[in-house]
């Protein structure tokens, strides 16, 4: 359960994001599609993060470090971009144009889904 209400929390997130960049869009006007789409694009999303970000973080610790943790809106900015790549292959309308409508994106994303997640309980 708790995986569907973080698979919500993110899709209401890229919403978020698509109302806000211009660069990042929904290609569709039927609020079923749209809300279907997010949905999956925010699976996507999560099973990016969950299996490339230790990943990177890992590799990339250096630049972590040198950059005092700024690199991580790079990361996902990248992780942004590779979920809207993967939302095109599975011919879902989301798309992101730019690198930086996926780092302010990614930035919003990030906002928005600690503040609706500090609503979530993480008791098991």
């Amino acid at each position: 359960m708790k995986i569907l209400i973080r698979v919500v929390i993110t899709a209401v997130a890229l919403w978020v994001a698509t109302v806000l960049v211009t660069g990042i869009t929904l290609n569709t006007t039927d609020t079923p599609k749209k809300i279907i789409t997010l949905l999956g694009v925010a699976a996507i999303f999560g099973v990016i993060n969950a299996f490339l970000k230790p990943i990177i973080k890992t590799f990339g610790c250096v630049f972590y470090v040198l950059t005092l943790g700024l690199f991580a809106l790079v990361v996902n900015a990248l992780l942004l971009e590779l979920a809207s790549w993967a939302a095109g292959k599975m011919h879902l309308p989301f798309h992101v144009g730019t690198f930086w409508a996926a780092f302010w994106g990614a930035i919003i994303v990030g906002v928005i889904s600690w503040l609706l997640n500090l609503f979530v309980s993480d008791d098991d």
